[in-house]
């Protein structure tokens, strides 16, 4: 186990390494970024002492170096459009995305695990055919189409609940639902093919020989090993939901860090860009190395095989 444990910290750090390069890299991929702070047609003098006060005027590597040594500080700079540092603005709209990505975590699991399960013990039925329709048009409808609609009929038409903003219970409701039903048609069908697998095995069928009723038989024997691939898929699937939450948030004008970024972006506000970047990448990746050290614990083969 602590081979194990060692070489997903190994993978961990060289992903981190990774995601620093890469939203370092932003700067230098969008051109000159002195052009945001001159105006047009400014003598080369004033281009080069924005150059020099932002640290452009030194060799990438140093550049780098200074940039990687302060993140891991926790100091990202200050925004370029305001006095506040980056980290604090960042952090102060990380709560409302992480509390809207599990909501809808939730939700997505509450929808895949009771229609995959009734799928799988009800193959090649009519309840078979329904859950794999359901599955099949929840991949199909774009996170925004399904938002717009959600507050067409239930904000606009029935007043039942706000089209927007962030606060209380019952403006959860429609963001988390639009962005479960993104991730609840994959994981409905990874339970219906897992739990299928699983009970056509040799320990299911003596499990049943030995008198256990069906529902002990699915619950105690077939479920451990057939949500392996679902635990796997659900940390790799994290990372695009907070994808998704841009759409969501901006649909829902959510204040989270996806919208910050929307408008940091639109503001070529780049600071605030790299600090979410690499914080969302950071939980991400986090929740993966997770994700493996639980998928670890529950099956030894795992283990064996790293």
């Amino acid at each position: 186990m602590k081979r194990f444990v060692g070489r997903q910290v190994v993978q961990l750090a060289i992903v981190i390494v990774g995601i620093s390069i890469l939203s370092f890299s932003i700067l230098h991929v969008i051109g000159d970024p002195v052009v945001l702070f001159v105006q047009e047609g400014a003598p080369k003098e004033e281009h080069e002492r924005f150059r020099k006060l932002l640290g452009l005027d030194q060799p990438v590597y140093v550049q780098y170096w200074r940039f990687a040594s302060r993140a891991v500080q926790g100091d990202f700079g200050k925004s370029w459009y305001g006095d506040m540092p980056v980290l604090d603005l960042v952090m102060e709209r990380m709560p409302p995305t992480i509390y809207l990505t599990f909501a809808g975590l939730a939700v997505a699991l509450l929808i895949a695990f009771p229609l995959g399960t009734l799928a799988a013990l009800r193959r090649h039925t009519i309840v078979d055919t329904f859950c794999t329709m359901v599955a099949v048009g929840g991949q199909a409808m774009p996170i925004f189409w399904l938002g717009i609609m959600l507050i067409i009929i239930f904000a606009v038409q029935l007043r039942l609940l706000p089209a927007s903003g962030y606060g209380t219970w019952q403006h959860f409701l429609m963001p988390a639902f639009t962005l479960g039903a993104f991730l609840a048609p994959i994981t409905m069908r990874l339970v219906r093919s897992g739990l299928i697998d699983v009970m056509s095995t040799e320990y299911i069928k003596t499990a049943r020989a030995k008198g256990l009723g069906e529902r002990m038989v699915v619950a105690k024997h077939a479920f451990r090993n057939a949500c392996i691939p679902v635990i796997t898929v659900l940390g790799l699937q994290f990372g695009q939901l907070l994808g998704g939450a841009v759409v969501t948030e901006t649909v829902f004008a959510w204040p989270g860090v996806a919208t910050l970024t929307v408008e940091a972006i639109r503001n070529q506000d780049f600071p605030v860009v790299q600090c979410a970047v690499v914080l969302l990448a950071l939980i991400i990746v986090t929740v993966n190395f997770i994700v493996d050290l639980v998928v670890g614990l529950i099956d030894p083969r795992v283990r064996v095989g790293a």
